[in-house]
């Protein structure tokens, strides 16, 4: 499944990501490429728990509603690979 993240960087200059469908799932990373993987683990952690106590599980991203185009300079930018990018919608 996959979520929506928001990524910021932090007066220290760590990366702090969130998810804003997952109410408190929030992590950091010292880059921008460690915040994702903290943030991915996360989620699965988020949804592990929701499954295991019976709770009802947000729906994921509508991959249609996210087919905006950005220049691979935009992403390049963010610190992203495409691929990275792409694994993120």
């Amino acid at each position: 499944m996959k979520y929506r993240i928001i990524i910021e960087q932090d007066e220290d200059g760590a990366f702090v990501v969130e998810c804003p469908s997952l109410p408190g799932c929030i992590s950091q990373g010292r880059t921008r490429k460690e915040a994702i993987e903290n943030i991915q683990d996360a989620i699965r952690g988020y949804l592990e728990s929701l499954n295991k106590y019976g709770e009802p599980i947000p729906p994921p991203l509508m991959r249609k509603l996210l087919r905006l185009r950005f220049d691979k300079t935009a992403i390049r930018q963010a610190g992203l690979t495409p691929e990275e990018f792409n694994a993120l919608l």
